[in-house]
């Protein structure tokens, strides 16, 4: 019996090593599910494609292995959209099926009718249309190349017409995954390292192009004497066994990493894009090296930018650089990571009166959370302070909405990251709000029993924009959440659910939610006044801070002032 063109594109992504299809069935693609049920790829069925886009694309960053999502036309497929775009600025490498009404239709406005092309152009790598029976194992062979080799999302666009055609016979296209090893020529070594060897106080910015070179790095670190500040992606790879970690610089840094970068004569940009370009230094001399050549140069000038894997080139690099002997600008910014660690520790801890800190609640987290623990976490406060009070080991990775900063990405995420790893721990910190977008995806880890931890950080408000209203002097507006009791929420859902309001109850509360064997939800009353501290208190928000309590005072409001100074201000 001769194959249809869905079964040849099913048969090829699955060649291509895809393992799980997240999507919503639909009638256009009635003959994709069908050729996957015939396959051994497991379709996973989410209540809203959007969760679906968030999983597949946690599940392909964790396991760098291609991930399928497929959707019905016209909403089916547009649903995808944030989580696609999130996927494809993760660098995850993502196949959508986008079903297309049948061929005769097409130009006509036919009901759910949608034009994709100009749409997932926007957050792919890969975005073409299987026209013929004939183009179906070259198409699809091409998008899951482009999708693993160049990381992020391809799309696959196939009528319902054309997908249930019989299959032509065509040549074996097949998927190819070179591994070059890039690195700089030999004349930008020799400059490379001639500006380093003349640096006095010299830092590393160490990103995600570090994952996998661990030790050429921390050799770097000693012959330089340099301190290595870390992007926030970078934390999994950078953070671990790191005696010169001065931690991260930006918004969700600390004060170390950002006096490191601030106050170095000489930076060494390594596999990093950070987009904030006030926190890097106004006057040193900064080599960038990258393997993507559009990287180079577009954040800050630079003097030299090269093109090159990080452990391929450190290796190449490291025999042309001199010892360095004086580690006093390294001691100093060591024994300040020291001290601000130390400060974020003294936060982690009981606020008045038995409250929950949410710092006291990451902490906890992360005491009895498992060493090969996956952490996603919300868009907004949950993301700093899983980035701030959960340990890297070399075996837990972290998840969170950086480059693309959505809400409600952690508990689908999860979702993904279990199906990757179901033998793993796997943990969303999930803000209030966040969860509420997506909540009714709580019922896919009960039918496709995917047993994962959500912790609920639930202060009532949309903290981080009332955060950002306060601090530009503006009394916050339309962030407060009236919330049910989430953990009651679960429970009727079918998974184990708890409430915990009081600080000394929530160490108990943790151990038995990470203990129980399904999914699982603790939904913690957090202090809505703790504030995200930035690692440099500019003037600016100093300023708009205080004409926000002097407008909350006048406004009636004077207990919400009170609160804020007690909780952040007084010991």
């Amino acid at each position: 019996m001769a194959k249809t063109v869905a079964q040849v594109v099913i048969e090829t992504l699955q060649q291509a090593g895809a393992k799980h299809c997240w999507g919503v069935p639909g009638d256009t693609l009635n003959h994709v599910t069908d050729a996957i049920r015939r396959s051994e790829i497991e379709w996973v069925h989410v209540r809203h494609e959007e969760a679906g886009g968030f999983a597949a694309g946690a599940e392909a960053f964790v396991s760098q292995r291609l991930t399928l999502c497929a959707g019905s036309c016209g909403p089916g497929s547009l649903h995808f959209v944030n989580g696609l775009f999130e996927a494809h600025r993760n660098r995850s490498p993502v196949v959508l099926i986008a079903s297309q009404i049948t061929r005769d239709e097409l130009g006509f406005d036919f009901p759910q009718e949608v034009d994709y092309k100009p749409i997932f152009d926007q957050c792919s790598v890969f975005c073409q249309e299987i026209r013929t029976a004939a183009q179906a194992r070259r198409v699809t062979a091409m998008a899951a190349q482009a999708a693993l080799t160049q990381g992020g999302v391809a799309v696959i666009i196939l009528p319902v017409d054309v997908s249930r055609e019989d299959a032509a016979d065509e040549p074996p296209f097949a998927v190819h995954l070179p591994q070059p090893r890039t690195r700089p020529s030999d004349d930008e070594l020799a400059r490379i390292a001639a500006v380093l060897d003349a640096g006095r106080k010299i830092a590393v910015y160490a990103g995600s192009g570090c994952q996998g070179a661990h030790a050429p790095l921390m050799e770097l670190a000693a012959r330089l004497k340099a301190p290595v500040a870390h992007t926030s992606r970078a934390k999994d790879f950078v953070e671990y066994d790191n005696p010169y970690n001065v931690g991260m610089t930006g918004i969700f840094g600390i004060d170390s990493g950002y006096h490191a970068v601030a106050e170095c004569d000489t930076l060494l940009l390594l596999g990093c894009d950070f987009a904030w370009r006030q926190f890097y230094p106004a006057h040193a001399r900064i080599v960038q090296i990258d393997i993507d050549p559009t990287h180079l140069g577009r954040r800050h000038p630079v003097e030299i930018g090269a093109v090159g894997d990080i452990g391929h080139t450190l290796a190449a690099l490291l025999p042309l650089l001199r010892q360095h002997d004086d580690g006093a600008f390294l001691d100093h910014c060591v024994s300040r990571h020291e001290r601000a660690v130390a400060r974020l520790d003294e936060r982690a801890t009981p606020g008045a009166d038995d409250t929950i800190r949410p710092q006291y609640l990451t902490a906890m987290i992360d005491k009895h959370a498992d060493d090969d623990a996956i952490f996603t976490a919300d868009g907004g406060s949950p993301m700093v302070w899983v980035l701030r009070h959960t340990r890297a080991n070399g075996r837990r990775r972290t998840l969170v909405s950086l480059t693309h900063g959505t809400m409600a990405n952690a508990m689908p995420q999860a979702l993904g990251a279990k199906k990757a790893f179901p033998q793993r721990q796997v943990i969303s910190l999930s803000g209030d709000g966040g969860l509420a977008m997506l909540m009714g995806d709580l019922i896919t880890a009960v039918q496709e029993n995917i047993a994962i931890k959500i912790a609920v950080y639930n202060n009532g408000s949309l903290g981080f924009v009332e955060l950002e209203q306060k601090v530009e002097g503006l009394l916050d507006a339309y962030t407060d959440l009236k919330n049910p009791d989430f953990g009651r929420v679960a429970e009727a859902i079918g998974i184990y659910g708890q409430h915990v309001a009081s600080a000394a109850a929530l160490e108990d509360a943790v151990r038995a939610w990470l203990a129980h064997p399904g999914p699982a939800l603790l939904d913690v009353k957090t202090d809505r006044y703790e504030l995200v501290m930035p690692p440099v208190v500019e003037a600016a928000q100093v300023l708009g801070t205080a004409l926000y309590s002097a407008k909350a005072v006048l406004s009636g409001r004077g207990g919400d002032v009170v609160d804020l100074i007690k909780d952040n201000f007084v010991k």
